[in-house]
């Protein structure tokens, strides 16, 4: 399927709640499903359409993935369905209880073959990793299939015996009137055989405790807390199924100079009295290099000002957002005998020339101080 919005396949809104996506697709399957619709292949397209799209938004993590990054935190778009079948196999819980099992039971009649648990990691990135995107290699602790057992679980030499409950099925079906329900039999887990000798080595389970390295590609943007999906990389499936999926956290460390604020960086520099009244061009640290900015004059305390395109990048759409740079008086704390001297000659100036501002401020703080002093003499009375 091209990259189309999950969420506009499924007729749901973004925030909808995961019963309403559950719904939505049990509504759709039930309107495309082949065989209320044979020899249709536009049905069987949107059939196939529904099943990519739950695949992604009935999963918690690969819905978070898909809400932060778009198809692009998917590894390719998430999984794509060959044929009818794959769907059935991938969503045997759907399609095989309830509504859906008494409409379609006859479709499926292989037990479902089981994806690995998902298993995670972390890593940590410095801010201009977090810029510019990096690849890099991390440690996964996983599970490996037992090389005693070939991963079946059973002692070498030894075979899985069918199970009784569900005569090797892996469903068990339950009649309730004239709606007959298909689920998977508990005794079993779905297999249709279970383990009379267990594996010295692995106790049964047909993984031992293993670890991996792989290299992991970080897109730019990312941010604190944020996972990034290693498809592939988790647990072993317990029945020939396909491997689980890894999520690496995200940490980014804090910056000596730059706060981030969204896609936003904030740059606090500072500036010389001088150059805020008369005015200059400084340059000012980018995670790129340096920038000139111009400070006009007459910049006041705590000015703010904007550069374009050198804030971080949107990991949706890859656009690069402003670098704030707020500026402040550094106050020297040794000045030369010249400097004092042209200090005290500016001090006196002041006094002087006291700007319309200045003394408009001046008189607010005489009457605010008078005022009180009137007041602390009606108190004496």
């Amino acid at each position: 399927m091209a990259d189309r919005d999950y969420y506009e396949v499924l007729g749901v809104a973004n925030d909808a709640s995961q019963d309403d996506i559950d719904s939505a697709y049990r509504k759709k399957a039930l309107k495309y499903h082949p065989d209320s619709n044979p020899d249709d292949d536009d049905a069987i397209t949107r059939f196939k359409e529904a099943a990519e799209a739950y695949e992604i938004l009935g999963d918690k993590e690969k819905r978070s993935r898909f809400d932060q990054f778009g198809h692009a935190g998917l590894d390719g778009g998430g999984v794509q369905f060959g044929s009818v079948n794959d769907i059935f196999e991938a969503f045997g819980d759907i399609f095989g209880g309830g509504l859906f099992g008494s409409l379609f039971a006859g479709r499926r009649r292989r037990p479902r073959q089981r994806r690995g648990a998902d298993v995670g990691c972390e890593t940590v990135l410095t801010l201009e990793e977090a810029a510019s995107g990096v690849t890099q290699t991390v440690s996964i602790h996983r599970s490996e299939i037992c090389q005693s057992c070939e991963g079946s679980g059973s002692s070498p030499g030894s075979q899985r015996s069918e199970c009784r409950r569900c005569g090797g099925q892996g469903q068990v079906v339950q009649s309730a009137g004239i709606l007959r329900v298909q689920t998977t039999c508990s005794s079993c887990q779905g297999v249709g055989s279970v383990i009379t000798d267990p594996c010295d080595s692995c106790s049964g389970n047909g993984h031992v405790p293993g670890q991996v390295s792989v290299d992991i590609k970080i897109p730019p943007g990312v941010d604190n807390g944020n996972r990034v999906r290693i498809s592939g990389q988790g647990e072993p499936s317990l029945d020939g199924g396909s491997r689980g999926d890894c999520y690496c956290l995200i940490h980014v460390e804090e910056h000596e100079l730059f706060k981030r604020d969204g896609d936003f960086l904030v740059l606090e520099m500072p500036i010389t009295y001088s150059q805020s009244v008369l005015g200059s061009t400084i340059e000012v640290p980018t995670l790129e290099g340096l920038q000139p900015l111009v400070i006009p004059a007459g910049t006041p305390l705590g000015k703010v000002f904007r550069i374009s395109g050198y804030g971080m990048p949107n990991p949706h759409n890859g656009k690069k957002g402003e670098l704030l740079v707020q500026t402040y008086i550094e106050v020297p704390t040794r000045t030369s005998p010249k400097h004092e001297e042209l200090l005290r000659e500016l001090a006196e100036m002041e006094d002087v020339h006291v700007t319309p501002e200045r003394r408009g401020f001046l008189e607010k703080i005489k009457d605010y101080f008078a005022s009180r002093e009137m007041m602390n003499q009606d108190e004496e009375k």
